[in-house]
């Protein structure tokens, strides 16, 4: 049961389509977690990124495998895992590559700062 509830308040959106990314991306300030199943430091930063996600109710916050999504993956210049894209109105904004929670924060904090005053999603 903990587990299910764990799952239930997950703020994080899985990509699982081209379509599904261009459909996403413009709409509010979005942090995106690129991974990969098979890349260990990726899947060690789920929980944290899903932390950071319940955290920050502004953005959205979207994962994206890169060998399910490999169109999106190699239009984003993704090349190691995981990394972490901030995008406001479809345009990156930071980039942050290697599993580091307190960076990761703290440039989510930045780019949120920064973003509230380019974009107001309500």
């Amino acid at each position: 049961m903990k587990g299910h509830e764990k799952m239930k308040k997950s703020r994080v959106i899985r990509i699982n389509s081209k379509s599904e990314w261009e459909n996403q991306i413009s709409a509010y300030p979005v942090v995106v977690h690129f991974s990969a199943s098979w890349c260990m430091p990726s899947v060690a930063m789920n929980p944290s990124f899903q932390n950071l996600s319940s955290s920050y109710q502004q953005a959205l916050f979207f994962m994206l495998d890169v060998d399910e999504v490999q169109e999106v993956a190699t239009k984003m210049e993704i090349q190691a895992m995981p990394t972490f894209v901030m995008l406001s109105g479809g345009n990156e904004k930071d980039r942050i590559v290697g599993a580091n929670p307190e960076e990761l924060k703290k440039r989510i904090d930045a780019f949120l700062c920064s973003s509230s005053t380019d974009h107001n999603p309500l």
